[in-house]
This record gives C-alpha cells, structure tokens and sequence, in this order.
C-alpha cells in the first residue's frame, strides 16, 4: 500500500492500527518480533527483502520472453515493480492515465536497463469504456501476455463517483481490475497454453482487509453507498473485494486445468515522508514502532515481484502472501460462498448493464 496520495489522518491511523494490531496481545509478539527483524520465512525471504533480492535468482535470459502488464506503474510500488522485473528481462506493458508521467518512468528504467523493452498504453481504470479501448489496443499487437499485475490502487477521502455511476475506490481497485482481467484472460490462457510457461495474475490488495466486517460488504451498497461515506471504509472493501476475486478466478481456472494462476499480494505499508513531518505530533514511542514498521518502497515491491517470477510460487493459486511468505487472511476473504457471489454480482454487473455486446 503506498500513501503518497492518502490524507495524513488516513495514513496516521492506519500506523497506528497497524502498530495496534502487531502489538495488541502476546499470541502476535513473536510473529511481531520477526517481522521487525526481518528474519526470513519458508521462502527465504523476510519483511526486509527488497525487490531485487527476491528476483536475484532469474536470469535475464530466461525472462527475456515473458510479457507482463502492471497497472498504476507511474509511481510508488507500481514503479518499482516494473523497474524490477525489466531489469530481469520481462517486456513491460504501462497502461497509464497520465502517459508523461509513464513517459518519464520509461526513460529512467531504460537508463538502468538500456535493453528494456516498456509499451505505453492509455488506460482509466475507473472507465469500462477506457479498459475495453486498452484492451483491445494491446490484444491488436498480437504480443503474448504471461503476467497481470493489478497494482493501482485508488484513495477517495470524499464520495466520488466514475463516469459509469460507480463510487470511485471500487471502481477503480476492484471493478477496473476485473473487468481488465476479465477482457485478458483469454490471452494469458492462450499464451500459457502456447509457450509452456505457467500465466500468473497478481492482485496488490491490504492486510486493511481485515478491518471489513460481513455486515458491511453488501454489493450494491459498494456500488452507490447509501449512508454516511468513509474513504476507509471504502477502501478496505475494495482490497478485500481483490482477494475474493483472486479465490475465485482462481477455482474457476483450476476446474478448466488452465494453466494460469492468480493470487493476492499485501506489500506493506510504504514508509513516506508523512510519518516524519508529524513526529512533533507522535509520541517518540510510536513514531519508532511506526517507523520500523513501514517498508521502504523496494521492499514493498518484493512480495509482488516474487510471486510474479519465484520457481517457488509455480502451482499455487487463491493464495494471500505477504513479505515474499504465504500468509493468511480474513474469514471473510476465505468465504467460498461470498467469493463465488461477489464474482457472479460483478460478471452480472459488468456484461449486462455496460458491455451487453461482450459474451458473459
């Protein structure tokens, strides 16, 4: 998770509930401890591994063939991750809404990596209209597609609504990735199928998932919230909303033996410059459990880098990871039931009422 662009009280409480729920009893203290030491899990690899480090072990030349698409890659995580993986060989596909912005990121990368292959592509996330216009744009380049990476992620503080009558967050997280996966699925099946090399789909989403409660995640008021909007609130619902959809697609692929995966990835809270301009407002003890807390952005890049890449990660699907470890997630994220009823309610959504043209 990258604030950059969240409010201050918004990250503020986020630390603070982050640094509450690590230190609230002593069942958590040990995982607590291992986390800040960032002593590696299963995997090798800890809450201290950056991205390189978990990428170290591929090869250019065995990436060299691979396509990956990453969404909202003009700043933060999203950047990092595309620097990463090109610098390992991976074509990298930008669908951006501000193309100087990717323009300006596809010279730095290409600066570091002067072979780096980058496509700019125009994309609005919280737009039917604009995700259907890049997706038939990359499809018309014929280029194979092994790795989605649905990274952007939206904030709104006050209720906003797209230009299809969606609140803006779950437009944007949820909604757009899956409409995006959904128009490149196909792709990534038929790319998977072709070359042998297993298609991977990547859901950035947030441990805040866990804040959401089963009375609050109705799909209609996640459309158009009728009471009081609360910008977490909504943002929360969209992360979990991406974890559900990775346990589902991920069902759905297995029952076809497709040989694509999808998994959920939380990258951590990423360290800003926020946190420091409100010491004089935090308590020394806080600001340190804070500040050993948050990553830095390339260790926020690592966990989805990893499960795009690793050998390790080859097979498994409807998995939640976080720092480069299968880890675990809410009840309510484990709910076959709602996961197979929030995909249904979103295809219904989706094909019916804005792309009746598009086969459901």
């Amino acid at each position: 998770m990258d604030f950059h662009k969240f409010d201050r009280a918004f990250y503020i409480y986020v630390v603070f509930q982050y640094c509450y729920s690590k230190f609230q009893n002593f069942g958590v203290m040990k995982a607590t401890l291992k986390y800040l030491a960032g002593i590696a899990g299963p995997s090798g690899y800890g809450s201290k591994t950056t991205a390189e480090q978990a990428t170290k072990d591929f090869s250019n030349s065995s990436n060299s063939q691979l396509t990956a698409i990453i969404t909202g890659a003009t700043s933060g995580i999203g950047a990092e991750t595309a620097r990463v993986l090109a610098k390992r060989g991976v074509r990298i596909v930008l669908p951006a809404r501000d193309l100087k912005k990717a323009e300006i990121l596809k010279e730095f990368i290409q600066k570091e990596t002067p072979m780096a292959q980058i496509i700019l592509l125009e994309i609005d996330l919280s737009s039917f209209a604009s995700i259907q216009r890049f997706s038939a744009e990359f499809l018309s380049l014929q280029l194979p597609l092994h790795i989605l990476i649905n990274n952007a992620g939206k904030f709104s503080q006050k209720l906003e609504f797209s230009e299809d009558k969606i609140e803006m967050t779950f437009a944007t997280n949820y909604l757009g990735h899956f409409l995006l996966t959904e128009l490149l699925l196909e792709k990534m099946v038929e790319t998977a199928e072709g070359c042998g090399i297993e298609g991977r789909i990547v859901n950035v989403t947030s441990v805040v998932h866990n804040w959401v409660k089963r009375d609050q995640f109705r799909f209609s008021q996640l459309l158009n919230p009728k009471k009081y909007y609360n910008g977490t609130r909504a943002y929360a619902q969209s992360k979990l909303a991406n974890i559900l959809h990775a346990k589902e697609l991920s069902r759905q692929l297995k029952a076809r033996n497709a040989n694509v995966t999808i998994n959920a990835v939380h990258p951590g809270i990423v360290k800003t410059g926020i946190i420091r301009d409100h010491k004089g407002f935090i308590t020394d003890s806080l600001y340190f459990m804070a500040s050993k807390l948050l990553k830095s952005t390339s260790q926020g890049a690592a966990s989805t880098c990893y499960v795009a890449l690793s050998p390790q990660t080859e097979g498994m699907s409807g998995k939640y990871f976080a720092d480069c470890n299968e880890s675990h997630s809410s009840v309510l994220a484990n709910d076959e039931i709602e996961a197979h009823k929030l995909w249904k309610g979103t295809r219904v959504l989706i094909h019916r009422r804005f792309l009746p043209h598009v086969n459901s």
